[in-house]
């Protein structure tokens, strides 16, 4: 599989000191911080490792995508690449699809796809798997209790 360079590069987060100062610059706006310095934020925050600063990520991105057309494309990208991230495969999904339906030729976005497709059924088949295996265990169970049951 080819290496997304924006899929890869969000797995590595940025060192504590640069989200520091990404907040600080954002906070440091407040009500009037700028779409870029928005955007630059909840860029870093995806990036992070810890979960609630991809769901803040989110939420900026989402709020970007509302007020600012002309970043759509952008936030359709990282609202899909979060939410992958996120383990919210159908919200990825629904973001990538509406990109791809803007651009098919979109190389980045038709990888994200097959991500997003490969993680879906790799899961689909562990939750295959792990039913199963319960099924199993519950068959064992009840043939023992009903041997039990019988003498």
């Amino acid at each position: 599989m080819t290496a997304l360079p924006y899929a890869v590069d969000a797995e590595t987060p940025l060192r504590e000191a640069e989200l520091e100062t990404l907040r600080t610059q954002y906070e440091k706006e407040g009500e009037m911080a700028g779409i870029q310095t928005k955007f630059n934020y909840a860029w870093g925050l995806i990036k992070s490792n810890a979960r609630s600063d991809q769901q803040l990520g989110v939420r900026l991105l989402s709020e970007i995508f509302r007020v600012s057309p002309d970043r759509r494309r952008e936030c359709l990208y990282y609202l899909a690449l979060a939410n992958y991230k996120l383990g919210n495969y159908g919200e990825a999904r629904r973001y990538n699809d509406l990109l791809l339906d803007k651009e098919p030729a979109n190389h980045q976005a038709a990888d994200l796809r097959r991500l997003i497709d490969d993680k879906v059924t790799k899961e689909g088949l562990m939750g295959v798997a792990i039913i199963s295996g319960v099924a199993i265990a519950a068959g064992v169970v009840g043939g023992i209790l009903f041997r039990g049951k019988r003498r």
